[in-house]
């Protein structure tokens, strides 16, 4: 009798983002596939650490890639060595990498050249600028190329791919597991005792760094000084040069609250109690249609668009005076503002974990015809 086929899926992630959107779709994977093996690489580490206590999951292997002070360059040679090791290690029949990390672009290109089949959750986001968000954009497009099958989270994303020449029956339309996510932790939430309109505040994107940061944060102490209904809490990345910014302008600020970096559990209890969002985050984007928030955009092109063209979202950039005028008419138009909290979440309906462990089941039994099979998310 012949040796069992290897049916072994192995799931990486390294980053707080791709933990909290693989979480779901690994539980799922584990109850109905069996043979399942999570690593992360190391890329974030206390961030990484805190998402799993939050959501009470539990990783299989973790590497440790992450050096202090290390340029992208470097990430990427001791990330490629470390998977290389790692898929030698554990031998998988498959690869599932999320999003647009450097993880998810060296786990996938490293099981591209030992012949292993990838598949990508939340393929085929693009905002047709690689410089905008840097580096995700790039590695979303080298996933892209090489993945055997790509589980795009809305239509748009799934046209994008086609239109780079991605065969069609190699792409299902799922929903962003985020959805599934917040579906999971939705009885966890705390409730604060919220008086004034709490704003709350993240950016930490690579392309403000240099200027845009600043730009925000004084249009932010502008609306501080004149309007006494509203209160910001800004939690404040851990890089230095945001710090340094957010803090040298809106350290004097009494209705500026400037945090540290919250858990995950406390960030989605503050957002989902939040009157108004400014962020560059793509998570954010997509979490808060859930609570019904609306979010102001502070980035200049948005992959997933979903949102603004639904009403729900606006992309008002980094520049000063524009996002100091969106709040204050954000403020004083109830209706305008009662029309941004229209409509379900665009970007899913809490079943992409389970479509994506179909595909999975169909890719290990190569029954490829089937997938096309599963009801898409729309």
């Amino acid at each position: 009798m012949g040796a069992e086929a290897n049916k072994r899926v192995l799931f990486v992630a390294g980053t707080r983002p791709e933990i909290i959107k693989m979480a779901p779709v690994v539980d799922c994977a584990r109850a109905e596939l069996g043979q399942v093996t999570w690593l992360l690489t190391g890329q974030h580490q206390a961030l990484a650490n805190s998402v799993l206590t939050d959501l009470n999951v539990a990783v299989d292997e973790k590497l440790n890639v992450l050096q202090p002070g290390a340029t992208l360059g470097q990430l990427t040679v001791r990330l490629m060595q470390a998977m290389d090791d790692a898929l030698a290690k554990h031998n998988p029949a498959v690869v599932v990498v999320q999003g647009d990390t450097t993880t998810a672009m060296i786990a996938g290109l490293a099981s591209f050249s030992r012949r292993i089949p990838v598949v990508h959750i939340e393929a085929g986001l693009r905002s047709g600028d690689l410089k905008h968000p840097f580096p995700e954009e790039v590695n979303r497009k080298i996933v892209g190329v090489f993945a055997d099958l790509h589980c795009a989270p809305t239509s748009k994303a799934r046209d994008n791919l086609l239109a780079e020449g991605v065969a069609a029956d190699r792409i299902l339309v799922t929903g962003n597991t985020v959805v599934d996510t917040l579906e999971m932790i939705s009885g966890n939430l705390k409730q604060y005792g919220v008086v004034k309109k709490q704003i709350l505040v993240t950016l930490h994107r690579r392309e403000s760094w240099d200027g845009g940061i600043e730009e925000s944060c004084r249009a932010i102490g502008r609306l501080a000084q004149c309007r006494d209904d509203i209160e910001f809490i800004f939690p404040v990345h851990t890089n230095p040069l945001v710090q340094s910014q957010v803090r040298a302008v809106l350290g004097g600020y009494d209705t500026v609250r400037l945090v540290d970096p919250m858990g995950y559990l406390e960030l989605q209890s503050l957002l989902s109690q939040s009157w108004l969002v400014l962020t560059d985050s793509g998570g954010i984007q997509e979490e808060a249609p859930s609570y019904r928030v609306p979010v102001f955009v502070l980035r200049n092109v948005t992959e997933r668009p979903e949102a603004v063209e639904q009403g729900q979202a606006r992309m008002i950039g980094t520049d000063g005076d524009t996002i100091y005028k969106s709040c204050l008419e954000l403020l004083d138009d109830p209706e305008r503002y009662k029309a941004m909290q229209q409509g379900t979440n665009p970007f899913g309906d809490g079943r992409a974990s389970n479509r994506i462990v179909r595909v999975l089941e169909y890719l290990l039994h190569n029954q490829f015809d089937k997938i096309q099979d599963i009801e898409p998310f729309e």
